[in-house]
This record gives structure tokens, C-alpha cells and sequence, in this order.
């Protein structure tokens, strides 16, 4: 007894050491990341950053629709385009501009002096979400007013995007007036309608293809430095190395019609809500092991409490721990799986007549370890012992897969890198998984380094009006998204090492 006792007792230390070495080396810059020194970009007044947005907010470039603008409707796109022209001569002396067939989406190409170097490809969009109808009142500023007030360039699309395309724009405009001459070509793609389908970046991705260009980089929305980010609490940088995919699927119970007088025990709503339970219950997995998840967790460790750090660095003993904690929030949950949201219901048509086919829309965003087919092949799973449930995908239906994952050990990551650091003061910076659909999920189709991040830091009040009420962005981040660009286009004018 006393020898098995004495073994036991082994294993348990030799498990604490094994334990304790593991949290101790974990943690930290992941490896590979390069060291890149930001070079000194034209200076950008924020003041005239943030009046310049100001007037493009007052364009209400909205889309509520696939295949908006509709004709006739086209007015603010073109006056908003006519707007840029004017308001940045240098850069539009410097680049030549064209409309992508079939829309009014923007393609600028400024011509580098080294046809060997793949160009840099930068992305934003024009159009905006609308306001909810009533809740105009509820705005500090009126919704389209562009008011600078506080501090704050309040509008519909402050934030998403016209912020970002007005700072691409400032240092683009700065750099041509400086004298500066690419050697690396620069491509600008301004899509018209991100918020209801893509179809003009896809569009102008698709031109590029058929061009043969293959950029060194695509730069779109999607992350930003936040003040205080949901898992550290501290400043915290994220850069979007992939983004989530869309698919909708129609979960359609079957049965007995009749009256509501004489119910059946098992009516095809009641089919319809077991379906709906089975798929709450029984989430797609999660997999914490492949980047960018698992880079996350090597940063953020550093940045949390030293049991926090233990489990993240012995997934092998606590992943499902380290699971839990992130399902317990809907961002969490969202980052590490597929997630399953019914977002529509319909059945009968009148309150004392039973369905006889009760349907479900149900919306799952694609993390990057699934496919549409296997999510669909989990749908079905999940619901085939339940009587009557048919499993389709709605017909016109928005849809894509998760993008590929980027890598973080070249040029333009590093470059990003540099600058989030810069934009955060020197916070640690995270690769990340963008949760929502951007138009850079086309630019896979040209290049496989597509990152999304947007140098400026937010504060979580900030992020509140993205797509809501007080959408705004502070004086101050329109300075510092035109020195960002500014940066960034310089320093990935250099060449990528060997």
C-alpha cells in the first residue's frame, strides 16, 4: 500500500511540474511575428480629418437590399464620388480612377515604379446602414447631420465605414502632395454596397483576378484597438486575421392540419420547437488548438490572472474549462464555434388552425474549422430522430464560407502589428477572428494575406452605435487613422524579405 501510495504521490507531482512548466512558457508574442520600424508619415491635421468626415456622412449613400442603389436612386454615390475628387486633387492627380462594371463601386490604382513588387491592395465602402425608423430622436446629433460636437464627428457611418475611407484617403492625398513616389503599385477599392450583398467589391476583386493582379496585401474593416476589451479588461489590439462565413438554413416541420379544438400531441410546431431545442442543445464543437483562436490565447494570457494562464497553457487537462468560460458570453461563444441563431418563425395563419407546416429560419456564421456542408450535415443529424422535419437552404439566400486564415509571420503582419502597437500606446495586439461578413472575404480570391483592422482605438460606448443609435468617432481617431494608412503605405513599400 505504502509503495502505491508513494507512486501515486509521484504522479501527482510529476503532473504539477509538468503543469507549472507549461503555464510558465506560455504566453507572449506569438513566434514569428516581424519587428517592423514605422516610418515618419505626412502629417494630417485631425480637425480638417474630421471635417472632411463630416461632409461625407451628409451623403446618405444607404442600402437596405440586395442590388441597391436602384436605378434612379444612384445620386449620393455620385455626388459622394464627385465629393473625393474634389476634396483629395492630389491623390486623384497621382491615380487613375475607374467604376467597376455593373455598379459604382471604386477602383483607384496608383502606379509604382517596381512592376516586381505585388501591389498593395486597401479597401473600404461607400454605403451605410439606415437609421431605424423612430429612433432619430434618440441621437445626440442628427443622424446624417455629421456633427462635430464633444469631441465626436457624430453620423451613419462614422464608424462603418466612411471613417476608415475618409483616413485612407487623407493619407493618400497627403503622401501624393508630399512628392511621394511608390515604388510598390497602390490599388484603392471603394465597394457601394458591403452592407446588403458585396456584389460591387466581389465584382472588383473579380476584375483584379482576371487582370492577374496578386496583392501583397488586401486591407479592409474589421478590428480596431478597444480601451477595454471583454477578455483582458485592458487595452488589448486585434487585427482580423480571418472572418466568419454566412449560411441560412429553413428548418420545416410537417403534419396533420385541422383544428386548434381537437390538437394533436405532437403538432408541427411542437416538431419545430424539439428541432430548435435539439440545435440550442447541441452547438457545432469548438476547437481551440488552430490559430486564430489559439494565437489569442497565447497573447491574451499574459494580460489575465495566473489560473487563467495555467488552463490556457494545459488544454490537454483543462480545454473543456477554457470552453466554458468562453461559451459563457455570446462574443465568447462566437469566437471559438459556429454559432446557431433562429431568427424567424412562421405557421398558421390564424390562431385556431393548427400548421401543417410550421418553418424556421435559422442563421449559423461559419467559424473557419467548418464548412457549409458540414454545418448543414449537423443540422440534419441533430434533427433526424424528430418526425417530420425537412432541412433547406433558403433560396437568393445570402451566403459564403469562413475566409481562409492569414498569416502573422510575413511583412504585412508585422506592419499591422507595429501600428496597433503604435495606435494602443504599446498594448499588446492579438491576431483575431472577425465575427461579421466584410467585403475583404472576395480578396481571397487574389491574395491569401487579407487582413481586417482599422488603426484607432475605441472605447466600448464608442462601439455601441456601430449600426445603432450615436454611431461616432472621436476628432482625435481621424488623426490617427490618416497617420496609420500613412504608415502603412509607406512601410509596405519596402520589399518583403526573403
Amino acid at each position: 500500500m505504502k509503495s502505491v501510495l508513494l507512486g501515486v504521490g509521484g504522479l501527482i507531482i510529476i503532473l504539477f511540474v509538468v503543469l507549472l512548466a507549461k503555464t510558465f512558457s506560455f504566453g507572449g508574442t506569438p513566434a514569428g511575428i516581424q519587428q517592423v520600424e514605422l516610418p515618419e508619415p505626412p502629417s494630417v491635421s485631425a480637425d480638417i480629418a474630421a471635417e472632411h468626415l463630416s461632409e461625407a456622412i451628409q451623403f446618405r449613400t444607404i442600402t437596405v437590399a440586395p442590388g441597391d442603389p436602384r436605378p434612379g436612386q444612384e445620386g449620393p454615390w455620385l455626388e459622394l464620388q464627385a465629393w473625393l475628387e474634389e476634396t483629395y486633387p492630389a491623390f486623384h492627380a497621382a491615380a487613375g480612377k475607374e467604376t467597376v462594371p455593373g455598379g459604382l463601386t471604386l477602383l483607384y490604382t496608383w502606379e509604382g515604379s517596381d512592376p516586381s513588387l505585388k501591389p498593395l491592395l486597401l479597401m473600404a465602402h461607400q454605403d451605410v446602414v439606415p437609421v431605424n425608423i423612430g429612433t432619430e430622436e434618440d441621437w445626440d446629433a442628427a443622424p446624417f447631420s455629421g456633427a462635430i460636437q464633444g469631441g465626436y464627428v457624430y453620423g451613419r457611418g462614422a464608424i462603418d465605414d466612411k471613417g476608415a475611407l475618409v483616413g485612407i484617403m487623407e493619407a493618400l492625398d497627403a503622401l501624393a502632395a508630399d512628392g511621394f513616389e511608390p515604388r510598390r503599385t497602390i490599388l484603392v477599392q471603394l465597394g457601394h454596397d458591403e452592407e446588403v450583398s458585396g456584389s460591387g467589391a466581389e465584382a472588383g476583386i473579380a476584375l483584379l483576378k482576371e487582370r492577374g493582379v496578386e496583392p501583397v496585401m488586401a486591407l479592409d474593416e474589421g478590428f480596431m484597438v478597444l480601451e477595454t476589451n471583454p477578455l483582458t479588461g485592458g487595452t488589448l489590439g486585434f487585427i482580423g486575421i480571418a472572418e466568419k462565413g454566412y449560411l441560412t438554413l429553413r428548418v420545416t416541420a410537417k403534419a396533420e392540419g385541422g383544428h386548434s379544438s381537437t390538437p394533436p400531441r405532437n403538432s408541427a410546431t411542437v416538431r419545430l420547437s424539439r428541432a430548435l431545442i435539439a440545435l440550442d442543445e447541441n452547438q457545432m464543437d469548438a476547437d481551440l488548438s488552430k490559430p486564430p483562436v489559439s494565437d489569442m490565447m497565447q497573447v491574451v494570457s499574459m494580460e489575465m490572472g495566473f489560473a487563467a494562464r495555467l488552463a490556457m497553457a494545459n488544454q490537454w487537462l483543462l480545454g473543456d474549462v477554457i470552453e466554458g468560460q468562453f461559451a459563457a458570453s455570446p462574443a465568447g461563444n462566437a469566437m471559438i464555434r459556429t454559432t446557431t441563431a433562429p431568427t424567424m418563425l412562421a405557421g398558421s395563419a390564424k390562431e385556431n388552425v393548427l400548421a401543417q407546416r410550421a418553418t424556421a429560419i435559422v442563421n449559423f456564421r461559419i467559424h473557419p474549422n467548418n464548412t457549409p456542408e458540414e454545418v448543414i450535415g449537423h443540422v440534419r443529424d441533430v434533427t433526424s430522430d424528430i418526425e417530420g422535419i425537412e432541412v433547406s437552404q433558403i433560396e437568393d439566400g445570402i451566403g459564403s464560407p469562413a475566409s481562409p486564415v492569414s498569416a502573422i509571420d510575413n511583412r504585412a503582419y508585422g506592419v499591422l502589428n507595429a501600428v496597433a502597437t503604435d495606435v494602443g500606446d504599446g498594448a499588446p495586439v492579438t491576431p483575431s477572428l472577425v465575427l461579421g461578413a466584410t467585403d475583404s472575404r472576395y480578396a481571397a480570391a487574389i491574395t491569401k494575406d487579407v487582413y481586417r483592422f482599422m488603426p484607432a482605438i475605441m472605447s466600448e460606448e464608442d462601439l455601441t452605435g456601430f449600426h445603432g443609435t450615436n454611431e461616432r468617432i472621436t476628432v482625435e481617431n481621424m488623426g490617427r487613422l490618416a497617420r496609420g494608412y500613412g504608415q502603412i503605405v509607406m512601410a509596405m513599400d519596402e520589399p518583403e524579405a526573403e
